[in-house]
């Protein structure tokens, strides 16, 4: 066995970026003003013990009665009892076999001198190879590293004590490898001095922070894979904004392109601004191929550049929510929740939500006083149930590419009555059709209402019903319920709203796909609940009983082989893909094949949305070598122009009731009015303004809102004057 099949999972990564830090170093030392600093491994005091350990059975003969697993064990220990926001914890992972590994983690308290005995808390994988309930552990600082140990003694369970000594490896727990690209107009802040902007009392301690630096005080062995590139977007055109598809569609090139497996290495993309427009600061795309939460984009032309009026420093503001956004974006890539959405299922320990916590994982205008006071007291940094998780769960949880999102939640659905209890407000799941049945291959949009029966107006937050916040639970009768996970988070800006009496809000929720697969693809009855947080406290849904039937052709079910995957109902969900070829191959197959079905309007759309405007793709050349930064392998941002003739046809084809009731009025109106707008950009104003007034007709026919109505009607004239931007 080689040595490098001999190492952990961790060493490997750490050996395999090593020589790329050592370059990145020695690079920026000869022109310190050209970019960030990638910074090195903390240096540690020759007392510091926290870190990680290692032991590995020494050469020469096994012990008499070992088992042949026991030739090939090794083992990782970590230490936090020290250094940057210790823990006083302890854990370990044993490898011999796939089938022979484990982990523990165990709470410690000093009892002397380098000296800690505490109790095992948690277990993971094979346990019953682990069934110690106690460790009693002995450091051993030195200046030389090479001295350096730790002496464990494992003790309970039932079990004869044993001791093991493990050699120091390094001050950090996790090698991590960072990657930037940006476009030239998104002006990325990597790097801020924490006292740059005045709300911060002089109790503090001030110092120059990079994004690298904030995750190294966390406890990761940080590298950058080159410097900051910059994409070239000469051939993207005007439109600086960019859409859900054609920001999946990057991602989705650039993870084509990277090494298709789980690793400690993140990238990060800043563009300037999301079509949304300024209420998107950041999304992290959680499910780009196999492998999950690799990737992040941030938009710094968002909320996170308007500092409140009368701000007593607004440039070092807009450097300070820039650089916050991107380190949040990058924490769900470690697998960290929002600060308030932890205890909402069942991750890998029992969770409490962190309402006022002052982390990079809570948003500033969440806690009380707002910004200003969740900066005045904010220490750049992660809280202790983050770290806990970042140092010391089980490597697969918190590695990228590897566990799915916020792994292995569940979900009990809390007492409804008791929810109730107290509340004005009911939330509803509904489906806009008289009766809640679907065809076969139908990708099922449902409806969320939040209604205000109370006599008094109530605030909620604007993004109550957004879809990555609620709590949505779909459940085949006969099967275990499932928690149905959207696949990209979305940081929006988020303020409170007013419902007034009798007032209701509304959102689609496209239930139908998500990181868990084709959730409602089988015939059958189903049952959807939904839960929305409203000041710390859920209001629950009463079941959606729902029907999926049966195929009603050889035809459905030879394309639904092709059209239940992933790339369809990523494609579908984002609206639409130039990077995706069998995934568009199998729409277009599905509306030539099945033209009457309400799959393939949903097929339509999502191949006609691209076509309305010019569609920004990454370009990355093929090479063998291993990505470091786009720019530096000839990577570019190019623009394919609209194909506004092809649009118009395929747009026209949707507009009739049935596709309103198949995709639902609020995700129909979007999807329509997303591709008039395009087309308007285009100079097609005239086909613009047609459609519009189309989806006015069909929402009048289905008795849609009057005020949603009006506004339907004055874009469609704001169009037939010649406007291209009716906002």
């Amino acid at each position: 066995m080689t040595d490098v099949q001999e190492r952990t999972p961790d060493e490997q990564s750490e050996s395999s970026i090593q020589g790329t830090q050592t370059h990145v170093l020695t690079r920026v030392d000869k022109d310190t003003a050209s970019a960030p600093q990638s910074q090195p491994a903390q240096s540690v005091a020759s007392t510091s013990v926290s870190g990680r350990y290692a032991w590995r059975r020494q050469p020469g003969p096994p012990p008499s009665g070992a088992l042949p697993q026991e030739l090939f064990r090794r083992e990782g220990f970590c230490l936090d009892v020290d250094g940057r926001y210790p823990q006083m914890t302890a854990s370990g992972t044993s490898y011999a076999t796939v089938s022979q590994r484990y982990h523990w983690i165990a709470s410690l308290t000093e009892v002397g001198s380098n000296h800690w005995t505490g109790s095992v808390w948690y277990r993971d994988g094979s346990t019953s190879l682990f069934p110690y309930t106690a460790v009693d552990i002995v450091a051993t600082p030195s200046s030389f590293p090479a001295q350096r140990q730790a002496t464990v003694t494992f003790s309970g369970g039932g079990q004869t004590s044993f001791t093991r000594t493990y050699a120091w490896k390094a001050a950090t727990y996790h090698p991590v490898e960072f990657e930037y690209d940006s476009t030239a107009d998104s002006h990325p802040v990597t790097s801020i001095g924490s006292c740059d902007h005045p709300n911060r009392p002089a109790s503090m301690d001030c110092e120059d922070l990079s994004i690298e630096r904030v995750f190294q005080r966390a406890g990761f062995r940080v590298s950058r894979s080159d410097d900051d590139s910059v994409v070239p977007l000469s051939g993207a055109g005007s439109n600086a904004r960019w859409s859900d598809s054609e920001m999946h569609d990057a991602m989705q090139t650039y993870w084509s392109r990277f090494a298709n497996a789980p690793q400690w290495a993140l990238w990060t993309f800043w563009a300037a601004l999301h079509e949304q427009g300024t209420s998107l600061g950041g999304i992290m795309f959680d499910d780009i191929g196999p492998n999950h939460r690799q990737g992040t984009a941030i938009f710094t032309e968002a909320f996170i550049k308007n500092p409140p009026a009368g701000d007593a420093a607004p440039d070092a503001w807009v450097r300070r929510m820039r650089f916050w956004t991107a380190t949040h974006e990058m924490g769900h890539a470690f697998n960290l929740a929002h600060a308030w959405q932890k205890s909402l299922g069942t991750p890998w320990i029992p969770m409490a939500d962190e309402p006022e916590s002052r982390s990079f994982m809570n948003y500033p205008y969440n806690v009380q006083g707002g910004q200003s006071a969740f900066f005045a007291d904010f220490d750049y940094r992660f809280s202790d149930s983050e770290l806990l998780f970042m140092r010391h769960a089980p490597a697969r949880f918190v590695e990228m590419g590897n566990a799915d999102w916020f792994d292995d939640h569940a979900f009990e659905a809390p007492d409804q009555d008791a929810a109730a209890a107290g509340s004005a407000l009911e939330l509803v799941v509904r489906a806009n059709r008289e009766h809640a049945v679907f065809e076969f291959l139908e990708p099922v949009t449902l409806e969320v209402k939040l209604t205000n029966h109370g006599t008094e107006p109530t605030l909620v937050p604007s993004t109550v019903l957004d879809p990555q916040g609620l709590i949505a639970i779909v459940k085949r009768h006969g099967r275990p319920a499932r928690q149905w996970h959207p696949y990209a988070r979305y940081c929006h800006s988020r303020h409170a709203k007013v419902l007034g009496p009798g007032e209701s809000s509304y959102e689609s929720l496209p239930v139908y796909a998500g990181l868990n697969g084709w959730d409602l693809s089988q015939p059958g009855v189903y049952d959807v609940q939904v839960a929305a947080e409203v000041d710390g406290a859920l209001v629950t849904s009463r079941p959606l009983r729902l029907r999926v039937r049966p195929p009603q052709s050889r035809e459905a079910e030879n394309i639904a082989q092709e059209f239940f995957s992933e790339e369809v109902g990523r494609t579908l969900a984002f609206g639409g893909t130039e990077v995706l070829e069998t995934a568009n191959e199998t729409l277009r197959e599905t509306v030539d094949r099945l033209p009457d079905s309400r799959a393939a309007r949903h097929a339509s759309a999502a191949l006609a949305n691209p076509l309305a405007s010019a569609h920004k793709v990454l370009d990355i050349p093929d090479t063998q070598q291993r990505l470091a930064g786009v720019a530096k392998v000839g990577g570019s941002v190019r623009e394919r122009p609209a194909r506004v003739d092809d649009a118009v046809q395929m747009l026209d084809g949707l507009t009739d009731p049935a596709t309103a009731e198949t995709m639902g009025h609020i995700a129909y109106r979007r999807r329509v009015e997303s591709a008039t707008k395009a087309l308007a950009e285009s100079g097609a104003t005239e086909p613009a303004a047609e459609i519009q007034q189309s989806l006015h007709d069909v929402l009048a026919e289905r008795g849609v809102l009057s005020s949603v109505l009006d506004d339907v009607s004055a874009r469609a004239d704001a169009y037939r004057s010649g406007s291209v931007d009716p906002e």
